[in-house]
Order: C-alpha cells, then sequence, then structure tokens
C-alpha cells in the first residue's frame, strides 16, 4: 500500500471515530478519549499529545492533529484574536524556530493537502474538534499557520487541484464552526464555574442544563463570558428568558407578581413560586466568574416592567 494512502486512511478513520464519539459524548469530548483514541489495523491510535502538534507513530512525516489549551478564568483565550481578515483559524508555530520538526510536518500537511483534526479545549479535560481542518498557508514573519475548516466531501477531491471557489467555501465553513465553539465554549465554562447544578434549584443533571445569558447573545455587549452567564435547568432558563423571574443584582430571585397569586399545582408552587425571594443556590467560587451586578440590573429592570 502506497504511504499516502495509508495516510488518508489513517485521517478518514478518525474522522469516522470523531462521528461516532460525537454522537455518544456530544460536542464536549474527554481527554481521556482523545487520548486513548482508536484502533487502527492492530495499532492504538491517540488523537492528542502533550504537544500542541501531533504526529502519532502510525503515521510517518504529517501530524494528525493541532491542539489549542483550554481557556480558564486565570488564562483566558482571545477567540477574536484567532479569526484572521481572510476569515481562516490562526495556529501558532510550536516556538519560534520555523525549521522545528513539529512545524516542518504542519507545513508539510500544507503542501499535501492533508486534512487534520483542530482540538480546541473548553474547559480543562474537555475539548471541541473541528475536522477536518486544512493548513492555507503559512506566515513565518508571525509564526503563524492559517487554518481553514471544510466539510467531510472535501476529501473525495483532496488530491485535486484547488477550486477557485475553495477559499470563500471554507471561510463560510469556518465562521460557522466557529460559532459553535463558541456557544459550547460557553456552555462549558458557565456549567464548569456553577459546578454542574441549576444556580436556582441545584439540579445536578448537565443534560438537563443550560447556560443562560445575563446580556443576550443578540446583543453586542452580550459577551460569552462566565460572569455575563447563570447555570440554569431548562425550566427555570425558561422562565428567566421569558421574564417569569428575574434576578436582583444580590443574587435574590424574584416571582413575577401574577404567578405568585396563580393557583396550577406542584410545578408552579415548588418549581417557582417557591423561588421568589431566595438567594441563588449555587454561584461561581471565583469573583471574577459571579454574575456581573451591572448586567444584573439591566436585566432585572426588565423583568420589573414585566411584573407589572
Amino acid at each position: 500500500m502506497a504511504r499516502d494512502e495509508r495516510d488518508l486512511r489513517v485521517r478518514v478513520a478518525a474522522f469516522a471515530f470523531l462521528r461516532e464519539t460525537i454522537q455518544v459524548f456530544g460536542d464536549a469530548l474527554p481527554f481521556e478519549l482523545l487520548s486513548r483514541g482508536f484502533e487502527f489495523e492492530g495499532t492504538r491510535v491517540p488523537l492528542l499529545g502533550p504537544q500542541g502538534i501531533f504526529k502519532p507513530r502510525v503515521l510517518a512525516e504529517m501530524p494528525l492533529s493541532i491542539t489549542t489549551a483550554p481557556e480558564t478564568h486565570r488564562k483566558p483565550r482571545p477567540y477574536d484574536d484567532e479569526i484572521g481578515p481572510d476569515g481562516f483559524l490562526r495556529y501558532r508555530y510550536r516556538g519560534v524556530d520555523p525549521n522545528h520538526p513539529d512545524n516542518v510536518g504542519l507545513r508539510r500537511a500544507m503542501q499535501s493537502r492533508a486534512p487534520l483534526v483542530y482540538l480546541v479545549g473548553l474547559v480543562p479535560g474537555r475539548y471541541f474538534a473541528m475536522f477536518p481542518v486544512f493548513v492555507v498557508a503559512d506566515d513565518p514573519a508571525h509564526l503563524t499557520f492559517s487554518v481553514a475548516a471544510d466539510d467531510l466531501s472535501s476529501l473525495i477531491s483532496a488530491d485535486d487541484e484547488v477550486r477557485e471557489d475553495s477559499s470563500p467555501r471554507r471561510a463560510y465553513i469556518t465562521r460557522i464552526v466557529q460559532q459553535r465553539l463558541h456557544q459550547r465554549a460557553f456552555r462549558e465554562r458557565v456549567l464548569t464555574a456553577y459546578r454542574g447544578s441549576c444556580a436556582i434549584c441545584r439540579l445536578r443533571h448537565e443534560e438537563l442544563l443550560d447556560a443562560a445569558h445575563i446580556v443576550p447573545d443578540h446583543d453586542p455587549r452580550g459577551v460569552p463570558t462566565v460572569s455575563n452567564g447563570l447555570a440554569l435547568c431548562k425550566l427555570h432558563h425558561a422562565a428567566f428568558e421569558r421574564h417569569f423571574l428575574g434576578i436582583r443584582p444580590d443574587l435574590i430571585v424574584e416571582v413575577r407578581n401574577d404567578l405568585l397569586d396563580e393557583d396550577d399545582g406542584p410545578m408552579l408552587d415548588h418549581g417557582l413560586k417557591g423561588c421568589h425571594r431566595r438567594p441563588l443556590i449555587v454561584v461561581p467560587r471565583s469573583n471574577s466568574q459571579r454574575p456581573n451586578a451591572a448586567s444584573l440590573e439591566e436585566r432585572y429592570e426588565i423583568f420589573r416592567r414585566a411584573s407589572h
């Protein structure tokens, strides 16, 4: 079997493994699972390693994946700086030597148009997988590569000449994938800060939790930071969005007046009315991640107007 044919088969197997894994775990993939990887012709193939540019032993020359470390409240990652004016992602070299073997391998992947996996850390221990991605440009002066996301149909013509419309198509796909990444990263960071619990009722099943924006995400000020978020179960998220309940800047929950007078069974009594005038049960331990008081004040005023 030709080396380049085997190389592509490994990559296609990696993409198949990721598709199946995402169906089970969703977009937030555990580090342990990615580190263990999949089996290819009797050989275990991990998807990431200790370095950002990773080539498993089963491949001869080019890396299989690139990885960006997760953001924490102590070490934020400026997402907006990762997209260039061409609409593509920027990925930094390993170190400052353009001829480091890892950088040479990624440059070779660009020249061969080899598809890669881009693993972006959401929170410690969980990653978002973009695949396939292609290295489309090399900028030694700024120590960066440009990376474009594409769809799996691109693998069918991976050895063909790049079509004239490939850049606009890839820029569009990259933007859509980046939006998914931002949404998922916001959710993971908020749920992690709230220790996987609803701030109002302490429900712990993450499948039933959402990351709610205080200032809505359609507002230019609705930045995807933990201090603009609340971990809420789906009931309390919907109630917060529809102004059935509000949260004061001092983190006290209030329920709309007409609901307090309504008699509609135990769910209303315990799920909503029972929260009235009670403080949030779960809040982030870090002061920098706690709900922004000014944002809560603004949102609470909207609730007050809706209550009258």
